[in-house]
């Protein structure tokens, strides 16, 4: 099988400075794709602007015989959404390849965590993630062509303490990806999820001691998958950690039908409402949306037979 590589395709990666979105690019461009570094080098709460993470990774990609252009621009707006994007159409006049990698954090208990907290990092994970899809797909539809790949979290899926606003952050962002995936369909562009597990600047004040390998460079290669012409999946999100990839997806019980309900018979039927033993499983393309109204609908008009 030849070596999968990424000649003539453009790629736009954000938070490309650092951590795993510098190895998403790295990789990218070692494989022969011209990058689009972003990174306004903020720190983890989204202050402090930096050229030099940015520019610094496209001196390494340019070392290493690749093509790459910082841009410092941040996807916190939709200015800087679109900035980050005609940055590529500028510099190589195209766009085939997204990956929405930035992001910040910043911990609080619920309890005591701050409207502005909140806020700041949905403006980065989920806000961020729309200000760059949202210029770069009609470009991608009117090629025929793009790999889109967000960025989401375990943290997404099963929540985490002291971090309300990245959790919820990350769950949106699955949401994104899958309108993305659908609207996308008939125009060559695929949206995919990742959620990564790795030792990054977000885990800093972590005891990681004992933690088994988990650099970047674990997960990047999935990534790659998702951004290559190559990818058979959309609508999907692959899971990372410490060299295992994994599939995650939305599953719902076959539950119970009764054509009327009380309190009480919820409370009754409840272990049967939620035995996993045959589960409904609906891809999202080609119509998971539109398949589940029908199944449910179905089972009515039949009576729950």
């Amino acid at each position: 099988m030849p070596e999968l590589g990424f000649d003539d395709r453009v790629a736009v990666v954000t938070g490309a400075g650092r951590g795993l979105g510098r190895a998403y690019a790295l990789l990218l461009a070692s494989k022969g794709a011209r990058v689009v570094v972003d990174d306004p080098g903020f720190d983890l709460s989204g202050k402090g602007a930096d050229s030099g993470p940015a520019e610094e990774v496209v001196r390494e990609i340019k070392a290493a015989g690749g093509e790459a252009v910082a841009c410092t621009e941040s996807v916190a707006t939709a200015e800087g959404g679109q900035a980050i994007v005609q940055s590529a159409l500028d510099n190589y006049g195209r766009i085939d390849i997204l990956i929405h990698n930035a992001g910040n954090v910043r911990r609080a208990p619920l309890a005591q965590m701050s409207y502005e907290d909140f806020d700041a990092v949905l403006d980065v994970h989920l806000r961020g993630a729309f200000h760059v899809v949202r210029p770069a797909f009609p470009v991608m539809c009117e090629a025929g062509y793009g790999r889109v790949v967000l960025t989401s979290s375990i943290g997404g899926l099963y929540g985490n303490h002291e971090v309300a606003g990245y959790s919820a952050a990350k769950a949106g962002v699955i949401g994104l990806s899958h309108v993305v995936a659908l609207e996308g369909a008939e125009h060559g562009v695929r949206s995919n999820v990742i959620a990564p597990g790795a030792l990054t600047r977000l885990a800093e004040g972590i005891d990681t001691s004992a933690y088994p390998p988990m650099g970047p460079e674990l997960t990047a290669p999935a990534v790659g998958w998702l951004a290559h012409e190559s990818c058979s999946i959309s609508g999907e999100l692959l899971v990372t950690m410490a060299g295992r990839v994994a599939r995650a997806f939305v599953a719902e019980t076959a539950g119970v039908y009764q054509p009327s309900w009380t309190i009480d018979q919820v409370a009754e039927q409840i272990a049967a409402i939620r035995d996993t033993a045959d589960p409904w499983i609906l891809p999202v393309v080609p119509s998971g949306f539109v398949d589940h109204i029908g199944n449910s609908f179905a089972i009515a008009m039949k009576g729950g037979n």
